[in-house]
């Protein structure tokens, strides 16, 4: 699956799957609380270690969202 493809396959997703859709909006989240931390000039230790976990968590959204995305292309070859 080329570049637009990909993309393709997400924004139909999006529009369709609803756990794809629970996990981007929880990618997004994460990743708006990432930015207000990455704003600061000096991080708490309790907020490093939130940093590192949000980061963590976001990876790991990604990754089940692009499974599912592969999936769901390989499932439905014609459609995207």
């Amino acid at each position: 699956m080329n570049g637009a493809e990909a993309q393709e396959v997400r924004h139909l997703l999006l529009g369709s799957h609803d756990q794809y859709r629970e996990l981007a909006n929880l990618h997004h989240a994460l990743d708006d609380r990432l930015h207000q931390l990455t704003e600061k000039n000096y991080l708490t230790t309790t907020e490093q270690v939130e940093e590192v976990t949000l980061k963590k968590r976001k990876l790991a959204l990604k990754d089940q969202m692009e499974r599912i995305a592969t999936d769901w292309a390989r499932e439905h070859p014609h459609s995207s």
